[in-house]
Parts: structure tokens; sequence; C-alpha cells
């Protein structure tokens, strides 16, 4: 396991992505993601639902009473919040485990992104977004605790040489970070897309985390100002 760490500053403009594990064997094709609008954002802006839908996400499929029990909430308040989640096309019945008896939910196939900047001149749409994306980042950052914790424990030492928490600091343009996000994000989702549903012996679930973002609280270099004599050699 290497770790290499630097100071970060969330930038509040950047967009944010919820990428579940997977749908498909060694699917050829990436899953379309999913563009939040105003009215499904005030939908998923609840704590629990964020965490039903990275439970769903990280685990598979549950049914109501297992995430209550997962969750430490009643079974009537995951019933709901599965409901209105299913309402707007963030959660499905998986009908593999369903029976007659008791619902299976699962995450619908495909990520979900957001992009608060284009919910800045709305009040409640950008309360309703700082809302997801923290509560995003608190269950995120609690399954890292989680492995930080207890990885030395319970994990064997092949899986902590395979895991990897680095950070690199360097100067980029737009231009350049927008280009390394997209290379990123071009290769997880590669890997997403062959190995969401593998369930062979010795898988087991996995997170990528990565964050690629401006250091807000330092200066952006000034264009250089060229008259035509410097232009001129």
């Amino acid at each position: 396991m290497s770790d290499s760490t630097t100071p970060e500053a969330a930038a509040a403009v950047a967009p944010v992505t919820n990428g579940e594990p997977g749908d498909s064997g060694l699917a050829s094709q990436s899953l379309p993601g999913r563009v939040v609008d105003f009215e499904s954002l005030k939908a998923l802006a609840h704590p629990l639902r964020i965490q039903i839908i990275d439970t769903l996400s990280v685990y598979g499929s549950f049914t109501a009473t297992g995430l209550a029990e997962r969750l430490g909430e009643s079974s009537g308040a995951t019933s709901y919040h599965l409901r209105q989640l299913e309402k707007h096309g963030f959660v499905q019945e998986d009908l593999e485990k369903g029976t007659g008896r008791e619902r299976w939910w699962e995450r619908v196939p495909g990520g979900i992104s957001i992009t608060p900047a284009t919910f800045r001149e709305s009040p409640a749409a950008r309360t309703a977004s700082e809302t997801v994306t923290r509560e995003w980042r608190r269950s995120h950052n609690a399954l890292l605790e989680d492995f930080e914790r207890n990885a030395l424990d319970q994990l064997a030492p092949a899986w902590l040489d395979a895991s990897t928490q680095s950070a690199a600091s360097m100067y980029l343009t737009v231009e350049q970070l927008a280009e390394l996000s997209a290379e990123m994000e071009t290769l997880v989702t590669r890997y997403a897309d062959a190995y969401r549903r593998q369930r062979v012996p010795g898988s087991r679930p996995v997170q990528v985390q990565y964050n690629t973002f401006p250091v807000v609280d330092a200066d952006e270099i000034p264009a250089a100002h060229i008259t035509p004599a410097d232009d001129v050699k």
C-alpha cells in the first residue's frame, strides 16, 4: 500500500460523480451516466437516501429490512426512501432476487453526475447540491477511514500491496486539468464496465476514489502580456 498526501481544498464548482460498482459482466460499452436535473436533485438531497444508494452501490442488492439493519434505521424509513428513489429513477427492484414476500432493491445501472456550477443561480438548488455532495463525501470518507483503521488487521498482505492512497501536486491549465480528469475517468470506467457484476472466487467490493481540482486558496498565474516588439525576434 503506497501513501502520499498533500493539503487539499475542495472546489465548490467541480463536477461530482458517484459511480456504482457495476452491472454487466465483461461489458464492451460504458453504461450511460446520468446528469441530475433539479427535480431529481431535490429527491436525492437526503442523508439517508445517499446512504441507501451508496450501500447498494458497494455491497449489492438489499431488502428494505436489510438496509434498515445495516444503516440503523427502521424498515418503514428505508421502505419510504426506497420508493422515493425508485420514483426518480435511482433504484429499481432486483427481479433476480425478489420473491412474493419481499422485494430486493438495486442501484439503477450507470453513474450519477452532479455539476454544482449549473445550480449556482438558484439558492434552493445550490443547497440541495451541497447536501448531496457533502453526504457523498462523508460516505466515501467513511469507507476510506475504515480501510485505514482496520486493513492491517483484517486484510491479507496482498490486498494491502494492491491498494494505494496517493496525491500529486502540479501546475496545470484548465485544458490540461480537463484532459487529466477525462483520462482518469476513462480508465476507471473501463475497469468498472468489465468487472461490475463479477462475483468470482477471490473478488470483493473495491471502491476507487480520486479527485482532480484546482487549489482554491492559491493564485492563478496571470497571462503574459506580449507587446508587438516582444513578439518579433
